[in-house]
């Protein structure tokens, strides 16, 4: 992924571009998370309306039940009260497990997704109990490096949005797909900086 050529385009939004200076180099590709589909999707739902530091603390118990290999086989095997005893959800136990059988029945491996589209992507993998939009969005921009995705119910990015460009309230996701037009096709690089803007 080229950022130069991206932070090229985003600087013709002068308010983007006061960011982008403050901020510096675009270090989206230096957090890239390993693992497989089945590591990325369930340490998302594990990640679901939780705050970081807790949802890293069940993240670790729930691997430390596979230390041999996390594999769908093994959560549908696991007891429902040995899940709950790590500290997840009866919702999320459901998700875990219907994910865990969905990879059993072919839902796409990490390497089949890198030649679809995002929309495509989005499609398959919602189709999974608890995965909404926003979670294949978080594994589009960060797992899958696209470069053009606009997660236009992301809280962080409403934020941003309404702090920087001094909007009254948050911005709906009509509002926030209006900006996006300014940034294609590197909305991802845009919401990284949003993000970033945060911070300070």
């Amino acid at each position: 992924m080229n950022y130069a050529l991206a932070i090229a385009a985003l600087k013709k939004d002068p308010i983007l571009a006061s960011v982008i200076e403050q901020i510096g180099d675009c270090q989206l590709n230096q957090v890239q998370p390993t693992g497989d589909l089945l590591f990325s999707l369930s340490r998302a739902i594990l990640y679901q309306q939780l705050s970081g530091k807790a949802a890293a603390a069940i993240h670790r118990r729930f691997l430390e039940l596979y230390a041999e290999q996390l594999t769908p086989e093994a959560i549908l095997n696991t007891p429902d009260e040995i899940l709950r005893g790590a500290g997840i959800s009866r919702p999320k136990i459901v998700y875990l497990k219907d994910l865990a059988q969905k990879i059993i029945d072919g839902l796409p491996t990490l390497a089949e997704l890198e030649l679809m589209e995002d929309e495509a992507i989005i499609k398959n993998l919602t189709q999974v109990k608890g995965i909404g939009r926003w979670t294949v969005q978080m594994l589009l921009i960060f797992r899958l490096n696209r470069p053009d995705v606009l997660p236009v119910d992301d809280l962080g990015v409403r934020s941003a949005i309404r702090r920087l460009y001094a909007l009254p309230e948050l911005p709906d996701k009509k509002t926030v797909e209006h900006f996006g037009q300014k940034w294609k096709p590197y909305c991802a690089i845009a919401s990284w900086y949003l993000w970033q803007s945060l911070e300070f």
